[in-house]
């Protein structure tokens, strides 16, 4: 039972801390879209895209963490190293399928794929940025 409940209650903290972790992509991607896209798209639909996207995010990134070995600070090693370079670039993979096929524009079209790429990128180069701020201080 005990087991059960430590399962329970990680979940829980993964759920929450992805979708606290999805906001500022969220928002992020939602601006990028409309003006790449030239066209309003759905905010709870970007919303949910960068949720499923950060939840996958987590799952790879402490995988990668604890196959390298290094799950506590400093995490500078982490960042050169080859299992989180490879995690980075298939969590870009995911988060462009994500969000190309999961947010519609408002005229119910789905978004462009070279759409979701430049989010993406804008999405990753700020997250990186602030990671790697908070990582050198």
């Amino acid at each position: 039972m005990t087991g059960f409940l430590a399962l329970l209650s990680s979940l829980i903290w993964w759920v929450l801390f992805g979708s606290i972790g999805a906001v500022l992509p969220s928002a992020i991607a939602w601006i990028v879209l409309r003006w790449s896209e030239g066209a309003p798209v759905v905010f709870n639909r970007t919303y949910l895209a960068c949720l499923i996207w950060s939840l996958l995010t987590l799952l790879i990134g402490a995988s990668a963490a604890a196959h390298v070995g290094i799950t506590r600070p400093p995490l500078g090693p982490l960042l050169a190293s080859g299992a989180f370079r490879i995690s980075l670039v298939l969590s870009m993979l995911m988060g462009v399928v994500a969000l190309w096929r999961l947010i519609p524009r408002v005229d119910a079209r789905r978004i462009r794929i070279g759409s979701a790429c430049v989010a993406v990128a804008v999405v990753m180069a700020v997250v990186f940025g602030i990671a790697t701020t908070l990582v050198s201080a």
